[in-house]
């Protein structure tokens, strides 16, 4: 996917979760942060940052923060697009054929899982997490606990016991890393989920994107390391 306008700008610090304070041009601008989650180690004032602009003009903030630069790595921290960044790459025949059936944000038991496919005689659940910690080369999810997380794992395993297929597709938000591990030191409980959810037959995807200021493509799988 490609965004249409993108401008450069300094990060200085973020007030709160939603918002950020950014340098442009020599002039302060308060902009939209499009992920929730903490991401310390990506926004470090002074880093060079980019933002799309929102082209609403009822919006209080006119751009939306959603790269950052780390070292090398440019890492795109746009947690708003991931599902249709994935529907894309579905779409396109790369996981399940081009006749299959794609639907959004379908309810199962107690969840609300991204996808729900059908492929022929095959029903699947397929949820997605973006992943933007990086540390020495090594990506890692979550940054923050998360207990949501850990339900929808859960949940997936039920749905294996129904009869469908179970995905994890993990969207690894910048290109050049060694391989993806869940982060037990953040949160345990979700590492131990993820791999007894493997084991049950949950199947475990990681790929890494192919990242500009303007733009984000899923590209090549990485290596997991649970």
């Amino acid at each position: 996917m490609r965004y249409s306008k993108v401008t450069e700008g300094t990060f200085l610090n973020r007030p709160n979760r939603f918002i950020a304070e950014v340098e442009i041009g020599g002039e302060l601008e308060r902009v939209h942060v499009k992920n929730t989650g903490r991401c310390r180690e990506l926004l470090v004032p002074g880093c060079r940052c980019y933002l799309s602009d929102s082209e609403n003009p009822q919006r209080k903030t006119c751009y939306d923060l959603i790269a950052v630069q780390k070292g090398e790595l440019l890492i795109n921290m746009d947690s708003q697009v991931v599902n249709s960044l994935v529907e894309e790459y579905l779409k396109k025949g790369t996981l399940f054929s081009k006749e299959a059936l794609i639907r959004r944000e379908v309810t199962y038991g107690n969840s609300r899982f991204d996808f729900y496919i059908e492929d022929g005689s095959r029903k699947i659940f397929l949820e997605v997490k973006g992943v933007t910690l990086e540390k020495e080369g090594i990506a890692s999810f979550p940054d923050a606990p998360t207990e949501r997380g850990v339900k929808h794992l859960k949940e997936l395993c039920a749905a294996l016991k129904e009869g469908f297929e179970s995905y994890v597709f993990f969207v690894i938000q910048m290109k050049g890393v060694k391989f993806f591990t869940p982060n037990d030191v953040t949160h345990p409980a979700f590492g131990e989920t993820l791999r007894r959810a493997s084991k049950e037959g949950v199947k475990i995807i990681a790929m890494d994107c192919m990242v500009t200021p303007d733009s984000l493509y899923i590209d090549a799988p990485v290596e997991i390391k649970l």
